[in-house]
């Protein structure tokens, strides 16, 4: 028997498909077409950039799917108050590790949920703190080297990085993978949508916050 579709996410992230999938959700993925650089950043808060985008992710993949509850997300890097992006290259890469990992810094992830047809539009942000360690000459030599930063927000990618690069944190692990599993389960399960909880514990991905990685 064919497994029923729970709902669509907007977003072509593999990372946030494996945390779905780890958590037991049957889902379809379709890529929004918002086009991200269209949106002024200018005088907004990077929370604020991060709703604001996740809902038109959300709402663009909700015009093709008005009948399916659309799961949309943004993440972003904060540094002093400032969007850190992905980088343009390897000396792009490298500047950005320098400055992240100098002092600590904030990932922020918006969440918004499109039911057309149930007139539900609803949008949530989260955010974590990352306390990195001092890394030396040679751990940043080898991390532009190895190209992990490539594609990713704030070039590195704590999944791949973890105890060699981050003391602590406060807040969702997830969140800095770019889908906090907490809030979207409930999120999800206050619209009828529920997964497997038990499959994302086993995964070791939930965690509390102030935990060392």
């Amino acid at each position: 028997m064919k497994s029923q579709i729970q709902f669509i996410l907007a977003s072509a992230s593999p990372r946030r498909k494996e945390l779905l999938e780890k958590a037991g959700y049957m889902f379809r993925v379709e890529p929004s077409e918002v086009d991200e650089e269209a949106f002024e950043r200018a005088g907004v808060s990077s929370e604020e950039h991060c709703r604001i985008l996740a809902l038109a992710k959300a709402k663009d993949v909700a015009g093709r799917f008005a009948n399916m509850p659309v799961l949309g997300a943004d993440t972003v890097v904060d540094f002093d108050g400032h969007i850190i992006g992905k980088p343009a290259d390897a000396e792009d890469a490298e500047r950005i590790t320098r400055m992240l990992f100098s002092k600590p810094h904030k990932v922020i992830t918006g969440i918004a949920l499109v039911w057309k047809k149930k007139g539900v539009e609803i949008v949530q942000a989260d955010t974590t703190i990352v306390y990195p360690k001092k890394l030396t000459e040679q751990q940043i030599a080898e991390h532009i080297a190895g190209g992990l930063w490539e594609g990713k927000a704030g070039a590195y990618g704590i999944q791949e990085t973890g105890d060699e690069f981050v003391e602590r944190i406060e807040g969702s692990f997830t969140n800095v993978m770019g889908l906090p599993m907490e809030l979207v389960e409930k999120l999800l399960l206050s619209h009828g949508v529920r997964a497997n909880n038990s499959l994302m514990r086993q995964t070791g991905l939930l965690n509390k916050p102030g935990d060392i990685l």
